[in-house]
Formats: C-alpha cells, structure tokens, sequence
C-alpha cells in the first residue's frame, strides 16, 4: 500500500491473557509477560478493562502493569466511583470510559454520552486533573459525539463491531458505514480530538480502516490472543503493527 499515512498507533489489549488464566485459577499465563513481548513487538500501548467483576483482569494486575510500563497503559474502565477512585490511585497514562453490564460477553454497544453529559464531562475534568489522557468509547452516531466534543474529552474512540461484522456480511453496507466512519473521523479531528478504533478489528478490517486519513489509534485485543494461539504473539503483533503502517 503506497499511502502518506500517519503512524497508526497500535494498543494491544491482553484481557484475554487473563481470561484464560483464570479459567483454571492458575497464576499463569502472566499478562506482565504479554504485555512486555507486545511492547517488543511494536506495541505503542497496553490496553487492559477491569471490569467491576473482575472477570479477566485483576487490581494486581493493572498496578503491575502501570508500575512495570509506565506511560504505557490505556485504561478501560465504566464510569463509576469505585473505578474512578481506582485510576486516581494507580494514574495510568490514558482512561478510557465504556459501557458496562455484567451479563454482557463483551462491550456491545458505545457510551451513552447524552444521556449522563454533566456527569461525563466532571469526568474528564478529573482525568484532566490527574493528568490522564481521557477518551470516550461510542458508537461511530454524530450525536454521540457532539455530545462528547461539549464535554472536553481528548480523544474519542469508535466502537467498529458493527463495521467490521458487515465487512464479512455485506460488503455495499460495509462501504456506507466505512464513508459515515469518515466523516465522523473528519469531525472529530476537526474539534481537536485524537481518532482512535476499537473492537472485532482483525487484520483484514484493519488493512481497510487504516486509510481514514485522521485515525491516529487503533485497540486490538482478541483477534491478536486467538491469532497467537497459531502464529505466536510477537508475530502476530508485529504483523498488525506493519499493518497500522501501511506495510501491506
């Protein structure tokens, strides 16, 4: 691909490095240990969700991880007190604020910023206070982030499950959802925030999404931890990070 693109960030989530120790209580595999491999690999950022279940990541695990990679650790987090006073203690170098429901298998759906909009702007107020990057997880909706530029968020960040869903379904809708996707990228940068993608991003969705001209990161989680189960982690990672390159 012979593009002028921006160096994509790439932040590697290794929540499911701890899911799969937990699934048998075991003190193995380390998420310290994927996170320095991802970081050797080319990783920009480590991106980790404690969830107020604790399902995969635990509190050790975030404070080692901030402690052992300083400057390196994306947050996730709902919008609560407990979370909130938990990233004032630990100041990670970027929060960012989802959903959350304990009957869901993963995130579903963006934040609901017009609905709380006080709440998550005295939020970002506080990040800003600890000097914490602060970024809002929606869904690619122009309302949605209207309501997060009110609010002073720095960066927003695009929940890409249904884009990439349609990339493998339909590809004409996949086309639609990518120009909207565009031009709410447009928006966001034009308003001073950073634009970053997440979620179901695989190599393929990635190679496509990477040509939004203001994209400045992109979080992958899954997708890397299932793929290293047959190519290896560093592999695996490096060719995403090629990827968010333009290298393909």
């Amino acid at each position: 691909m012979n593009k002028e693109l921006l160096d994509v960030r790439l932040g590697v989530n290794i929540d499911h490095v701890a899911t799969l120790r937990n699934a048998r209580g075991e003190h193995f595999p380390n998420p310290i240990k994927a996170a320095e491999i991802a970081l050797n690999s080319g990783a920009d950022l480590i991106t980790a969700h404690l969830r107020e279940d604790r399902r995969h990541m635990k509190d050790d695990d975030i404070h080692n991880i901030n402690t052992e990679f300083p400057g390196k650790l994306n947050l996730e987090i709902a919008a609560t007190e407990e979370m909130i006073n938990f990233v004032k203690k630990n100041n990670p170098f970027s929060c960012c604020i989802v959903p959350e429901r304990r009957e869901e298998v993963t995130t579903e759906g963006g934040l609901d910023v017009i609905s709380n909009s006080k709440y998550y702007a005295n939020l970002v107020g506080i990040l800003k206070e600890y000097g914490i990057r602060s970024s809002f997880f929606i869904d690619p909706d122009i309302n949605q982030l209207e309501a997060s530029i009110k609010c002073g968020v720095e960066c927003i960040e695009f929940h890409m499950g249904h884009f990439c869903k349609l990339f493998y379904a339909n590809k004409l809708k996949a086309e639609e959802e990518l120009q909207k996707i565009h031009q709410l990228s447009n928006t966001a940068f034009e308003s001073g925030l950073e634009v970053h993608f997440g979620h179901g991003l695989d190599f393929e969705t990635t190679k496509k999404l990477i040509q939004v001209k203001y994209l400045q990161e992109v979080n992958i989680g899954f997708f890397l931890i299932a793929e290293s189960i047959f190519s290896g982690l560093e592999v695996s990672i490096k060719k995403m990070k090629d990827i968010c390159k333009g290298n393909f």
